[in-house]
């Protein structure tokens, strides 16, 4: 039986941490493995900026590119000879991204560049992974995730295919251990796609899903799933144990630590979800199943910044009603915009949504073709689950309150400094 390991970019962000995951790695060597990892440190976003240099011309992204293949050569320097095959491979997949920046414009589609360029991140990550690995004798075959996830074409948020996933998954995982990527799916023609910001545990999601693994185990830089996030609260608690269904609901609501679409096929399948310290490998983390009857009494605090509140009305101030609502969420969907908060009230539809640069300018053009629009722009969601007064009182404090929404359990707050 697999066990799936999922390393983020921040366990593997330079020479030193890399020795440390194979280190962890190599403690394992009796597990059978399907390991999966993100791009090293903060490369999807160096990535990103590569794109937005190309596609809008704001920076030069052979620049971009050259600092790019210089971070990851300096790692390879410290972990392997000069001589070694890794250097080659390193190279040919920084040409890639070269050959689409200097090919003339075939397309006026972001989210597809985005896929083909950002995509380049993870094969850059498990090559370096793969070779140290076995560098350090612990045997691994590395294998191509676009071999086994297959999706549809909606780039940057791909929908899988999961009756042939699960087939290429079973056809191609056969021996001891493997090294995959994080994030990337393939379109039946062959297209690189990729899962959503963050999707690498959604990949190793649905690798345990098809395998029936014994347990997914998510590889973080805190102790396990915490009920705020550190960065943001300084009393953050360290969470135990927890039940799928409140999981599902904190991932639904923007918890970091899991990535929303992660859940659902572990809690289908009974596979139980560990989320663990690669700073203290040997602490016990927070165990995520079946088995925890008793919900958490615990607040939880979520916060999402860079949103934007839209308020949607008729142009002719009538009741909104569902004919309006349909119209409203097919140009949501049209633009892949998930909603993160709405609310309704006679002549207005109000929505909270990521204020992403390169899809809300034609969502609202697209809006405003049809309705009346508000919106506020920098602006954050807090939610608070089992809230009580206090609770919401420490969140609000010095801030101005744009919406509020609560229900028995839980409450969210758009917040504007």
């Amino acid at each position: 039986m697999y066990r799936v390991f999922k390393f983020g970019g921040a366990s593997i962000k330079d020479a030193s941490s890399i020795v440390n995951v194979c280190e962890i790695i190599n403690s394992y060597k009796r597990e059978n493995l399907v390991i999966v990892f993100s791009a090293i440190g903060k490369v999807t976003n160096q990535l990103e900026k590569i794109v937005n240099a190309y596609f809008y011309k704001e920076d030069n992204p052979i620049i971009l590119l050259d600092d790019l293949k210089n971070f990851h050569f300096k790692i390879v320097d410290e972990l392997f000879k000069k001589k070694d095959l890794i250097y080659e491979d390193i190279n040919n997949l920084v040409v890639e991204i070269e050959q689409i920046i200097e090919e003339k414009k075939v397309t006026k589609d972001y989210s597809y560049i985005y896929d083909q360029i950002v995509s380049i991140g993870e094969f850059l990550s498990t090559k370096i992974l793969s070779a140290y690995l076995n560098q350090c004798n612990y045997e691994n075959t590395l294998i191509d995730i676009r071999d086994l996830i297959r999706t549809d074409n909606t780039h940057r948020n791909a929908k899988v295919d999961w009756h042939t996933t699960t087939s290429l998954i079973n056809d191609n995982i056969v021996s001891k251990c493997y090294v995959t990527q994080g994030f990337i799916g393939c379109t039946s023609e062959n297209f690189t796609t990729t899962l959503g910001r963050e999707g690498s545990d959604f990949t190793a999601a649905i690798l345990a899903f098809a395998l029936q693994a014994k347990d997914v185990v998510i590889w973080k830089d805190v102790p396990g799933m915490m009920n705020a996030d550190p960065n943001f609260f300084n009393d953050s608690k360290l969470i135990d144990e927890l039940s799928f269904d409140e999981a599902i609901e904190l991932a639904y609501y923007g918890a970091k630590v899991i990535h929303p679409k992660t859940i659902q096929p572990l809690k289908k399948k009974g596979i139980i979800l560990q989320i663990k310290s690669f700073k203290e490998p040997l602490k016990k983390g927070t165990v995520i199943s079946n088995n925890v009857k008793v919900l958490s009494k615990q607040s939880f605090y979520i916060n999402k910044q860079n949103q934007i509140l839209i308020s949607i009305s008729d142009s002719l101030l009538s009741f909104i009603v569902e004919e309006h609502i349909s119209k409203i969420f097919n140009i949501l969907e049209k633009h892949s915009v998930a909603v993160n908060m709405m609310q309704n009230s006679a002549i207005s539809f109000s929505i909270c949504v990521d204020n992403d640069r390169h899809t809300i300018p034609h969502l609202l053009k697209d809006l405003q073709s049809s309705f009346k629009i508000y919106y506020n722009k920098d602006v954050s969601l807090f939610t608070i689950r089992n809230y009580n007064k206090e609770s919401i009182k420490n969140i609000i404090q010095k801030k101005k309150l744009l919406l509020e929404q609560r229900s028995r359990n839980t409450i969210q707050l758009v917040l504007k400094d």
